[in-house]
């Protein structure tokens, strides 16, 4: 995503998506057997790897993850859109897959294979997903420092796949010679234990390539020097380490049917001659959204227009509504205090009414302050009478969904039922209590979310096409506010006349 404040073409909503559909659209998931086993490096280079084949893969990552689409978009060149079965149903999910123009699609997992919201289920997790789109799996299992546990925990899994949705495997951080002498024992052992799993590789260690982590996850791709480079050449270990050739039949013959999808809701609430403009903070700080949530917005006729917080001076002009998503704000504390105008911009827009959503980091930039992990303090918005300070630990982390408001009026009643999740180390003095959440399959609630001047802040980063209504509700409430705004600036102009303040010919 970019941070400049222009209004992207490829926001507008695609013609294609209009139509219900059947489409045919080779697949396959990448999934693990646990968090941390080169998921998105193997991911990335499988889909460099088609590029470089003269495919146009489409990518997709299952769960909440901001940081993996954003590898993903470095190779193929388009945004990454999450498929999650906590917040979607099955056709939902069938249709952003369908969405997608390329001619094939990969999707990575999340965490484990079977890991999601219940640890007694399936729900939420990268395998349920794989269910609910009849995608085959191919499972990458890390195998450093493993022998003989190695297959085990590979029998482990497959029994577990009833639906027998796995259908290769692929070694990761393991040597050639290890793996030569692993191969003819594993396929032998799956022969007898009934398995259909072909053995399709390994990855070894590659010197010199690290992702990086901190504490959200992976670094940004931007932060990492030569990353096109460091992607092809791991492309081209793929291809040499790895059969892709059998990849490409799992993709297209092992049990990928024909996807059947309904058409995406399209209702527009305000004219072609005159869309309401939403502003959307994205840069290096804030840039943690789902494509699927800003397409809602342009289903639904509005204009999405971003800014950046750290370089423009001001929200853009003639906005209806601002959305403040999460990303690093920390990272950013100095560059976003000293830039005083857009502060003030920014809360003399909230004080006027405008209706905002803030996720996170963005409702982190709303508060008077926030304290980094070295004790320094830094000036906000102060839309929020709070200060936000890091913790050392994750707080609330994992899915939510709002169960109840204490706000009576129909706007804040509306966002009940919406999911979403929390991934955070800070925490703030005011975390609002203008709802109550909780967490599924689990009997744990909180009071969280600051409801203010028609704005909807708080922690939690929500999938809004878990409740489309509360969009419809918040688009309603910027067309109500700029034609509030539009009457008062009239009365306004028209007092001034009469007082003699604004002479006319």
């Amino acid at each position: 995503m970019t941070g400049r404040a222009e209004v992207r073409a490829d926001m507008q909503y695609p013609e294609h998506e209009k139509r219900r559909k059947t489409v045919k659209k080779p697949r396959v998931m990448l999934a693990a057997s646990a968090s941390g086993t080169g998921k998105t490096l193997i991911t990335c280079a499988l889909l460099k790897a088609l590029k470089n084949r003269g495919l146009a893969p489409d990518a997709f990552k299952c769960g909440p993850d901001y940081i993996d689409p954003m590898y993903h978009r470095t190779v193929t060149g388009k945004d990454s859109r999450n498929l999650d079965s906590f917040f979607s149903d099955r056709h939902e999910i069938c249709r952003i897959i369908a969405s997608g123009e390329g001619d094939c699609a990969v999707l990575e997992g999340v965490m484990g294979i079977y890991d999601g919201a219940d640890i007694g289920s399936f729900r939420g997790s990268g395998y349920e997903v794989a269910l609910e789109s009849e995608t085959p799996v191919i499972l990458i299992v890390g195998a450093a420092r493993k022998g003989r546990t190695l297959l085990s925990e590979i029998k482990g899994i497959l029994a577990e796949d009833q639906k027998e949705c796995i259908k290769g495997l692929i070694l990761n951080q393991i040597s050639a010679s290890f793996y030569a002498s692993l191969k003819s024992v594993l396929e032998k052992e799956l022969k007898q234990a009934g398995f259909r799993t072909a053995v399709l590789g390994y990855m070894p260690e590659i010197s010199g390539l690290n992702l990086g982590s901190r504490h959200l996850g992976l670094v940004l791709p931007g932060e990492i020097d030569d990353l096109s480079a460091q992607m092809e050449e791991t492309a081209k270990v793929l291809e040499q380490s790895v059969d892709v050739d059998t990849v490409l039949k799992v993709m297209d013959l092992a049990g990928a049917p024909e996807i059947e999808c309904t058409a995406a809701d399209t209702t527009v609430h305000a004219g072609e001659e005159d869309p309401l403009i939403l502003g959307v903070a994205c840069d290096s700080a804030f840039c943690f959204y789902y494509r699927e949530n800003l397409d809602l917005f342009v289903r639904k006729g509005v204009k999405v227009q971003f800014f950046s917080p750290l370089r423009d001076q001001s929200i853009p002009e003639y906005v209806s509504g601002l959305l403040l998503g999460g990303g690093y704000p920390e990272l950013h504390l100095k560059e976003l205090s000293e830039n005083k105008s857009m502060l003030d911009s920014v809360r003399k827009a909230i004080e006027r009414g405008i209706p905002s959503l803030a996720e996170c980091g963005g409702f982190m930039y709303l508060h008077d302050s926030i304290t980094d992990e070295s004790g320094r303090t830094y000036r906000m918005a102060g839309a929020v009478q709070g200060a936000c300070r890091y913790t050392g630990h994750l707080v609330r982390f994992g899915y939510l969904e709002l169960l109840s408001s204490a706000m009576q009026d129909e706007y804040c009643q509306s966002f009940v039922g919406m999911r979403g999740h929390e991934f955070h180390y800070y925490d703030s003095t005011a975390c609002g209590d203008s709802y109550v959440a909780g967490k599924p399959f689990k009997d744990r609630k909180w009071h969280c979310m600051v409801t203010e001047n028609n704005g909807i802040w708080g922690f939690p980063h929500f999938y809004y096409g878990s409740n489309p209504e509360a969009i419809d509700r918040f688009i309603q409430k910027m067309h109500d506010v700029r034609m509030a705004l539009h009457k008062d600036s009239r009365r306004g102009a028209r007092e001034l006349r009469s007082n003699g303040a604004i002479r006319t010919s």
